[in-house]
């Protein structure tokens, strides 16, 4: 973020999808960056699914013992989001739909809607038919492609979102979530596929 000039003070929400931690076990660095460094006095809005609370404080104590004991100069507003409900959070709609992937709680796509545009994350799922509804209309549908074509369980790869490409109402796929296959393929295959610094216009 800091290196494409992006102020941590300037994030008001952040979304989790499922609660693995390579989608989650940043949020404590970020709030002591926000309390030392970045001096943060705004709240945060952390959103996920049931038992984030919970998993945050456990992150904050392995990481930083005492962390989450620490006073705040800001207001963390955690919120757990139930399922196919759609929650408000600041200029945020958002609208969790329950995807394949086990990480000890459920797992979510997540539907954001802001500004009369739809932006949709499939966080990690193996295919599901929930992936279309949840994507239904929107503006940008950013999906995992851990893989090329290998099919394992609860990971989606290229050729199966392509086999179901015609069943996927949106206007445009950004792909993530790559694994190194992936990553050497993706000019090749002429899609879009997200990059630290990228900037997206809708």
């Amino acid at each position: 973020m800091k290196q494409f000039g992006v102020s941590p003070s300037d994030v008001e929400t952040i979304l989790i999808t499922h609660l693995h931690g390579d989608h989650f076990s940043g949020i404590p660095f970020f709030i002591l960056d926000s309390q030392l460094i970045s001096r943060r006095t705004k709240p945060l809005i952390i959103a996920g699914p049931p038992g984030l609370e919970d998993r945050i404080h456990r992150a904050m104590e392995v990481l930083f013992p005492g962390l989450s004991q620490v006073e705040q100069r800001f207001r963390i507003e955690v919120t757990e989001l139930p399922e196919d409900v759609t929650t408000k959070l600041g200029a945020l709609l958002v609208t969790p739909e329950l995807v394949v992937h086990a990480s000890g709680a459920p797992a979510y796509a997540l539907r954001v809607q802001i500004l009369g545009k739809t932006i949709v994350y499939s966080g990690d799922t193996e295919w599901t038919d929930r992936l279309t509804k949840v994507a239904d209309g929107a503006d940008l549908f950013i999906c995992e492609a851990y893989f090329y074509d290998k099919k394992i369980k609860f990971h989606l790869d290229y050729q199966t979102l392509l086999n179901h490409r015609e069943e996927i109402d949106c206007k445009r796929i950004i792909l993530t979530h790559m694994n190194e296959d992936m990553l050497g393929r993706v000019d090749s295959l002429g899609v879009e596929y997200a990059e630290d610094g990228k900037v997206i216009e809708l």
